[in-house]
């Protein structure tokens, strides 16, 4: 499931192999800077069901009391634009009068444990969205112990903080993470303070984490009952997008290709015109978090920004050229990076490249040995800026005569078909015609059969820029006739129509009849449950963390073996406390006194 900032990112993450895409709507979508039309959303909803892909809204932030008719008849308008799912946060949104609409439970409702999933499946919720602090072994224990499909975050930026459990930047600026509003106060420089206000680590992003990267444990999370992978970035543009869902469309495949008890949740395959690589994509490092227990190096403590790919380090320089040990091809236009000795990330440009060697325009500090990343490179981006992903949906065509002219007919490939019935993508057509388009035309005896015969599946098995790629052409005449051009792109024409009209309606009717309306008990129980903190309301602890800054920074007692005194962090004229929780490995972000 990938990321869709926009109707043009979402359309992209589609064509370049997503399964589902999340999107947020015109309010309430937990990303101020990402809200979309309903008419936007429509239209992304059409072009996702001619691969049987989902499109999931995201209505996931917290809410105050009149603001929920909006809410309520947003829902509403999702519904009736063919929306697959709504991905929400406040509970008390299950009180009011929705459409039949599935509901995911947002990673925001901090799903960390068994009885939190159980109790977000006895609410009616048909997928939730796990934590990403979570081990294997947790995941497999709720699986074993839930039925609900469960969905994970795989690839992107990582919150310090449990989702849905930060409030430092409400309290530093009233911008509420739980309203779309967060300004990131985790990116920034922190000092680490003891007690009595020495500073023990200067000026470094010390809540800030490296992006996450879990490619190589799908095959893992498949086995332990992960459904649903989830790439962050809806504020990400389309080259991001474009190039993640693809790097894990590839990942997954390969695994289909080996695990035949699982497949692709839609239709069709992708062919990309670039190189394929997470690297080359926005990234501060990548680490895959928690998922195998607490591990070290997994914070980028020197810089917030995107390092890139790295590809070499510096053989000689002087102050405005550099030669490189590297196996990359290096071009005009580049953005290179490395840090300096003060281990502050120094970016240039690559004005001039000849081989290996790099003029720069302005002196950039580099010293014989740095390691260089690229953050930017100039023709990959070409590349990837035209790449439409060019997916196919593979068909098998049968040609027949009638008495009154010829019919066409479209077969998912590999799909098995009867005098019956005929089956396309996931709608079955009672009908033996199936999904077909018969034209009324004059019937031509071929002079030259053989060529005749050639002509006709050079062009039937034409289908140009359209989703659907003929891999098959089954010809059944009673006898060889001769079939103008003109005759065969009707037919094929008339044909498109309907299978796209099938794949819209098969859209549709899937999410008028997925769901399950909430029983009357439960809804009677659902006071219980909702949250009831206003969206203003600020706890006592304003962040809570499986990173730890002790652990990162070589002072955890359990390591060292040496008690150490209170930690505060400081920012300006902003410090914060520091506690520990060390019974269950949790670090807590607190507001002084």
């Amino acid at each position: 499931m990938s990321p869709a900032k926009n109707l043009e990112v979402g359309l992209a993450a589609i064509n370049h192999g997503a399964d589902a895409v999340y999107i947020g709507g015109p309010a309430f979508g937990a990303r101020e800077k990402a809200g979309n039309s309903i008419k936007d959303i429509e239209q992304l909803c059409r072009h996702a069901a001619l691969f049987d892909a989902k499109v999931y809204v995201t209505l996931n932030t917290l809410l105050y009391e009149n603001e929920k008719e909006e809410a309520r008849q947003l829902a509403w308008d999702c519904w009736n634009a063919g929306v697959d799912a709504l991905i929400v946060q406040d509970l008390s949104l299950l009180e009011l009068d929705l459409p039949p609409i599935p509901l995911h439970a947002s990673t925001q409702c901090d799903n960390l444990t068994v009885e939190r999933v159980q109790e977000l499946e006895r609410l009616g919720f048909e997928q939730v969205v796990l934590g990403r602090e979570l081990s294997i072994d947790q995941i497999r224990e709720i699986r074993r112990q839930t039925t609900v499909p469960l969905e994970f975050f795989v690839h992107g930026s990582l919150c310090v903080s449990h989702s849905g459990q930060c409030y430092l930047s409400q309290h530093i600026g009233n911008r509420s993470a739980n309203r779309g509003a967060c300004a990131q106060p985790c990116r920034l420089p922190w000092d680490l303070l003891d007690a009595e206000g020495k500073v023990l680590v200067k000026g470094r992003h010390l809540l800030c984490l490296k992006d996450l990267n879990n490619s190589a444990n799908l095959e893992a999370l498949l086995d332990a009952g992960i459904t649903c992978f989830k790439i962050e970035g809806r504020l990400k543009d389309a080259d991001y997008v474009k190039n993640i869902t693809a790097f894990y469309r590839q990942r997954l495949d390969a695994i289909f290709k080996r695990r035949p008890e699982y497949a692709q949740a839609s239709q069709g395959h992708c062919t990309y015109t670039f190189e394929v690589n997470p690297e080359k994509s926005f990234n501060r490092g990548f680490t895959d978090y928690f998922i195998h227990g607490r591990q070290p190096n997994i914070g980028s403590p020197f810089t917030p920004k995107s390092m890139g790919e790295y590809i070499g380090e510096v053989k000689w320089c002087n102050s405005v050229q550099m030669e490189l040990l590297t196996n990359q091809t290096l071009h005009n236009g580049d953005g290179l990076c490395f840090l300096n000795s003060e281990h502050e990330l120094v970016g240039i440009r690559a004005d001039v490249v000849n081989g290996n060697k790099v003029s720069c325009n302005r002196p950039h500090g580099a010293q014989r040995g740095s390691r260089i990343y690229r953050n930017y490179d100039i023709e990959w981006q070409r590349q990837v800026e035209a790449s439409t992903g060019n997916r196919k949906i593979d068909i098998e065509l049968v040609l027949e005569d009638v008495p009154e002219g010829y019919r066409m007919m479209a077969f998912r490939h590999c799909e098995e078909h009867s005098d019956e019935a005929i089956q396309f993508g996931s709608s079955w057509i009672a009908s033996a015609k199936g999904l077909a388009m018969t034209i009324a035309t004059p019937k031509i005896t071929a002079n030259n059969p053989e060529k005749a015969l050639e002509n006709i599946r050079k062009k039937a098995l034409q289908w140009g820029e359209t989703i659907y790629n003929p891999v098959s052409l089954e010809i059944r005449f009673s006898q060889p006739y001769l079939i103008p051009a003109s005759v065969i792109g009707e037919m094929k024409r008339g044909l498109l129509a309907q299978i796209e009209a099938s794949a819209s309606l098969r859209g549709a009717l899937a999410t008028k009849q997925s769901n399950q309306t909430l029983t009357e008990p439960i809804r009677v129980g659902l006071l219980r449950y909702a949250r009831n903190d206003e969206p203003d309301a600020i706890p006592t602890h304003l962040m809570t963390c499986h990173h730890c800054i002790r652990y990162a920074n070589g002072l955890c007692p359990k390591e060292t073996g040496k008690p150490v005194g209170p930690l505060f962090i400081r920012n300006g004229e902003n410090t914060f406390r520091l506690e520990f929780d060390c019974k269950n490995c949790l670090m807590y972000v607190c507001a002084l006194a």
